[in-house]
């Protein structure tokens, strides 16, 4: 078997847990599609077209709401700029195998899990391993539309309900491991843990959106962790 392709089945099989966990947030966001009078078929093709949980709820928030051009523009920017700083980082962790026309169509499968996963590899990553990271997840993501808007209704409402708690869980199996064997990582992570929670419950805090509380929250934290524990310039 070449490089190429074991590259790429290992991308395969490390995107197998981000798969189970979007399964349950895409059934829900299927749910709620149709329930809001959208067709099965046109709730599929959003979640294809688009891979963002966040940014296609509120979305369909705006749509059922009968919102217009600018305000899904400027949520969508809002909620959805901090890929362009996961971009940023990834950029530095991909091999040579990346030229251009590859950053294009593999830069749109980048999430927060899916970058998670991709930067707590020990070397850098090739477009082969990229690409089967992307692969797995993107088809639970659109399966587990499908699955929610065609047979959501006949789940009793406890269970549809608890389904988005799957992302957390999964999303918590990503960053403990590498907490547990750093330090440095594990200071980053309670860092944003705190800012966030400050955001969430502080006065005038909480009033700020959820997309530029992301953003800050990673700035900042990425920022500490890059004064705090600098990366050995003559090391990998």
């Amino acid at each position: 078997m070449s490089t190429k392709m074991q590259n790429f089945r290992r991308g395969m099989y490390h995107g197998i847990p981000i798969a189970l966990g979007y399964v349950s947030v895409s059934f829900t966001f299927g749910l709620m599609g149709v329930s809001g009078g959208l067709p099965w078929w046109q709730v599929l093709l959003v979640s294809m077209c688009n891979l963002t949980s966040a940014g296609q709820f509120a979305g369909l928030d705006i749509m059922m709401a009968g919102g217009g051009m600018v305000e899904m523009a400027l949520s969508q920017l809002v909620i959805n700029i901090r890929y362009s700083l996961m971009s940023l980082s990834l950029s530095q962790k991909v091999d040579d195998s990346f030229v251009t026309r590859h950053r294009i169509y593999l830069g749109a499968g980048i999430t927060d899990e899916i970058f998670a996963v991709a930067m707590s590899q020990p070397h850098k990553i090739s477009k082969g391993y990229f690409l089967g990271l992307i692969c797995v997840p993107y088809l639970g993501w659109a399966g587990g539309t499908a699955a929610g808007a065609l047979f959501g209704g006949i789940l009793p409402e406890m269970v549809r309900e608890s389904l988005g708690i799957a992302i957390y869980g999964m999303f918590l199996a990503i960053i403990l491991p590498k907490a547990r064997e750093s330090r440095a990582y594990l200071a980053v992570i309670l860092l944003a843990v705190v800012m966030s929670c400050c955001f969430a419950f502080l006065p005038g805090l909480k009033n700020i959106s959820s997309g530029f509380v992301i953003i800050i929250c990673a700035m900042v934290a990425s920022a500490f962790g890059a004064w705090r524990y600098p990366v050995d310039g003559k090391g990998e």
